[in-house]
């Protein structure tokens, strides 16, 4: 007979995923209203070499990969790219984060050797201050425990223009202490990441990619103050405000 605490993690659980699955759809949305008003843009504007601004982007509005670029274009949420970095990181080195932020430091290790896309991306983005003045937007407290971060936006639906492949899925499992990349459906993975500080059960869909070394504390004390306006989840009533992420080999 299932107790009434696990009917309250069950619908927890199925909540955060409903709410990743309306992100998901809100997302594909976007990227459709995005591909129709650049091919307006392409006749309007280039009108003659339309043809050319139309090879260059697919049917859900990306680049493809002749036409993608690695350098960044400014944008409301600052700097994004078409396409994810090129692999520059030694999968065989160990690398460390240290996040910053107005609550306090919390510092983990990354996984490169099974996580190589995710750990090259972070520390590509983290090289870039890309998190450097944002906020961890969502802190839930029930059924599962997990500050997310990573928003340029601060809204739960920003990035840095480019997605990737899921990775390290095989047998995940979300401990206390793990660190790993939220998303909006199979391989979105962006720049939003989330933090685990209870064990906390969810499908193995989100890469765990890093292990927190210090800062759980800080963490926990943040869960403790719960969520603003009461609830279970949304934005964490300690503002978590990112002075800066970096990330180092060693």
């Amino acid at each position: 007979m299932v107790s009434s605490e696990q009917r309250r993690r069950q619908l927890a659980r199925e909540k955060y995923e409903r709410q990743m699955q309306a992100r998901a759809e809100a997302s594909a949305k976007r990227r459709k209203r995005s591909a129709i008003v650049a091919g307006v843009l392409a006749v309007v504007v280039i009108g003659g070499v339309s043809a050319v601004a139309t090879e260059a982007f697919d049917s859900d509005g990306k680049k493809d990969d002749k036409a993608a670029s690695a350098a960044p274009s400014p944008s409301a949420s600052g700097k994004q790219w078409a396409t994810e970095p090129a692999m520059s990181i030694d999968t065989a080195a160990a690398y460390t984060a240290t996040m910053d932020t107005s609550a306090g430091k919390v510092t983990f290790s990354l996984d490169a050797a099974k996580a190589p896309h995710t750990v090259n991306s972070f520390v590509f983005l983290a090289g870039q201050q890309f998190w450097d003045g944002t906020k961890c937007h969502r802190l839930t407290t029930e059924g599962i425990y997990v500050l997310q971060c990573g928003d340029p936006t601060g809204t739960g639906t920003g990035g840095p223009g480019y997605q990737f492949a899921d990775e390290n899925l095989t047998g995940a499992t979300y401990p206390a202490g793990t660190v790993a990349m939220a998303n909006s459906g199979a391989n979105t993975n962006g720049s939003q990441f989330f933090l685990v500080y209870k064990d906390t059960q969810l499908p193995p869909s989100y890469t765990p990619f890093g292990k927190i070394t210090g800062g759980l504390d800080v963490l926990q004390k943040i869960a403790d103050a719960g969520v603003q306006g009461g609830g279970g989840d949304g934005a964490p009533a300690t503002p978590v405000n990112v002075t800066s992420i970096t990330a180092a080999k060693g």
